[in-house]
């Protein structure tokens, strides 16, 4: 069962009750309890296309949004975020609810998934070849993801590349709403009018945010991995010219750890994870101030292997037996 075959009724009920709402999102379980009005319509519109979790099975996330007591839930009200009880943040003005959620759940998975090696990456595919578009706040990856994924790829994560352990350079789809700021609201409505985005955040410490809802194919095909093939340094820079260049491999590992949220908490196998990835990528930087452009160049990635890697492959294979 899906979100979208629960009444509105049903979901609120849920979501009030001691056991939360469950979802299933990527690899992970979590359950929402809040009361906060504007969850519910949101999730419904972000979450449609993701499955709903028996209420026996094992949870990952246990997900509180309230608000919190006193003058505050009178007084510009706020909105409040806690895990098990912990509450990691500052609460929130109340309106920015349905973003807090958003940043709470990217919160749990990179501070407790150590399964993984995490990037803060955008990551699409094509194929069974994964694009990581990593990069700072504001570098323009995710107007990107948003792009190329209205453009036939399949997104398999905004903010978190899931990089498996285990020498495959595989990665692990989370397909969750993409997040967009300012400009790049209007220029994706504009450019995919059929899009479906949550409700606006503003007056952010970022400026307006609005999430974009990922498409139903890649919510359900969640299971299915893509290797890493390219890995891309974005930079948005108004009114520049389009310039898709190669990156030496040491200075992509050097950007992609400082990028990792847990390469230092995992020592020896975060490097050996990093390497294995950057070993069979090829390396780009990505400037640009017009997005077809940027889609176009995109899109002209070669689908082969590095040829360094190719050249390994083949003098393995003509190596005496």
């Amino acid at each position: 069962m899906t979100l979208a075959e629960l009444p509105l009724g049903e979901i609120r009920r849920r979501l009030r009750s001691d056991l939360g709402l469950r979802l299933g999102i990527g690899p992970f379980a979590v359950a929402l309890r809040t009361t906060v009005r504007d969850i519910p319509a949101a999730l419904c519109t972000l979450y449609a296309d993701f499955p709903v979790v028996d209420e026996a099975a094992f949870v990952d996330f246990h997900l509180e949004l309230d608000r919190p007591r006193g003058l505050r839930r009178w007084l510009a009200p706020q909105v409040s975020f806690s895990l098990d009880g912990r509450v990691p943040f500052k609460p929130l003005p109340l309106a920015h609810a349905p973003a807090l959620q958003e940043w709470a759940l990217n919160w749990c998975i990179y501070t407790h998934a150590h399964q993984y090696l995490i990037i803060h990456a955008a990551v699409v595919a094509r194929g069974p070849h994964a694009l990581i578009l990593s990069g700072p706040p504001g570098s323009g990856k995710s107007t990107l993801t948003a792009g190329l994924i209205h453009d036939g790829w399949r997104l398999l994560s905004d903010e978190l590349a899931l990089v498996l352990r285990d020498g495959s350079t595989r990665i692990q789809p989370l397909a969750r709403p993409v997040g967009l700021k300012n400009d790049a609201i209007g220029l994706i409505q504009a450019r995919s009018p059929g899009a479906a985005f949550g409700p606006l955040a503003r007056d952010t410490l970022k400026g307006t945010i609005a999430h974009l809802r990922p498409p139903s194919e890649s919510v359900t095909r969640a299971h299915e991995m893509a290797r890493a093939a390219w890995v891309v340094f974005p930079r948005f820079a108004p009114d520049s010219d389009t310039r898709l260049e190669g990156v030496p491999r040491a200075q992509a590992f050097l950007e992609l750890a400082r990028n990792s949220f847990n390469y230092d908490l995992l020592g020896v196998r975060g490097f050996d994870c990093l390497a294995d990835l950057i070993e069979g990528s090829s390396t780009h930087s990505l400037v640009y101030g017009n997005l077809d452009q940027a889609l176009r160049e995109l899109a002209a990635l070669p689908k082969s292997e590095p040829e360094h890697v190719q050249r390994a492959t083949a003098a393995s294979a003509a190596a005496p037996g």
